[in-house]
């Protein structure tokens, strides 16, 4: 196999959004580079089960409550 065909897969850092680390093997960035994440199952409703709420995001939610208001 052709050698600059394939990425380089090395061990990374992931910081879960407790604080918590782990290490794994990765594409991603350079050997030792750590992955912050935002949202993971520790933290995220479908995992843990919490309330969704709906945002309204720039009137979304309002135009379609606006719209269908009289309908059944």
């Amino acid at each position: 196999m052709k050698k600059e065909g394939h990425p380089d897969y090395h061990f990374i850092t992931v910081v879960m959004t407790d604080g918590t680390e782990y290490q794994t093997r990765s594409t991603y960035g350079a050997e030792g580079d750590k992955l912050m994440l935002d949202i993971d199952s520790r933290s995220h409703p479908a995992w843990t089960g919490g309330d969704g709420k709906m945002l309204d995001r720039g009137g979304r939610v309002s135009r379609f409550k606006d719209k269908f208001k009289g309908f059944m």
